[in-house]
């Protein structure tokens, strides 16, 4: 019988890609379902759930509030029939992406090296390339709070958008597990377009220093990086934080940044794009 795993005062620092500095009351690391409604039948309004801390940001340094921490423990993969994968919410894509590979099954070769857990790929409708979740999507199992059963839905009711989902809009709802359908290919076809995915984000991307990847999304009519770099932006500093020399859609966190520093450089940037292009940048990140 498998006993919830509960951490006090807990370091979240590795728990984020910023590694910004931060400690939470109580740290939950579920390994099941059971675990899963246990952790929210008591108080769920006041716990925090993340996976891999991939695209979130730090407000605080601490946090009177319970998180629930999905990426280690909740993350298992399994190969069904009929090329369908089944993975738990806390998988890495970087895994899945490998597990593919293993099983010479094609369609998440662009997750290799985009940094998510499953769970926060399926909620945000994560992807790159022209290429989304979505695509490859069969159903989810979530967790509904609102009456504490755990229930399925089918792609097609999800209402994706572009980075946006049913469970982006609706945060009573915790993925828990999803099937993607995938197709089958030559293994050595599928890693070439995996390294070659992996070379060219790593040629344009600030991956030398702590980073929670693209921060905002992309406008219609537009691009992030050229109008920021066109407004000189690149390398602009508050406290620990800068938007990123490399890429100017990313900011990075060179020396010991907290969160508020990432947040008043967002702030920054949408103020001056709105001044310049009359563009409203919409934060891909979410801030907690």
């Amino acid at each position: 019988m498998n006993t919830l795993k509960v951490e006090h005062n807990f370091d979240l620092t590795n728990y984020n890609s910023y590694r910004i500095k931060a400690i939470c009351k109580r740290a939950f690391f579920p390994s099941d379902e059971k675990d899963f409604i246990e952790v929210f039948s008591d108080t769920p309004e006041s716990k925090i759930i993340i996976g891999g801390g991939y695209n979130i940001i730090f407000a605080k340094e601490n946090y009177d509030l319970d998180f629930v921490i999905v990426g280690e423990s909740y993350s298992g993969i399994k190969l069904e029939e009929d090329n369908i994968i089944v993975c738990e919410s806390g998988a890495n894509t970087k895994d899945l992406s490998e597990f593919a590979l293993a099983n010479s099954l094609s369609g998440v070769e662009i997750f290799y090296d985009i940094p998510s857990s499953l769970g926060g790929a399926v909620v945000m409708n994560a992807g790159a390339s022209g290429e989304e979740i979505k695509d490859i999507l069969v159903k989810v199992r979530y967790l509904d709070l609102e009456d504490m059963t755990v229930k399925e839905i089918y792609k097609e009711d999800i209402g994706y958008q572009y980075r946006n989902s049913l469970f982006q809009r609706e945060t009573n709802k915790i993925v828990l597990k999803a099937w993607l359908r995938l197709e089958p290919g030559n293994a050595a076809d599928i890693r070439s377009k995996m390294e070659t995915i992996k070379e060219a984000r790593w040629a344009k991307q600030p991956k030398e220093y702590p980073n929670a990847g693209s921060v905002f999304k992309r406008p219609p009519g537009h691009y992030v990086g050229p109008m920021i770099d066109e407004l000189q932006l690149k390398g602009y500093r508050i406290g620990g934080a800068e938007v990123s020399k490399k890429h100017g859609g990313f900011i990075v966190n060179i020396d010991n940044a907290t969160g508020m520093d990432i947040i008043n450089i967002v702030k920054h940037v949408q103020a001056k794009v709105k001044e310049r292009y009359g563009v409203d940048l919409e934060i891909e990140q979410r801030i907690i």
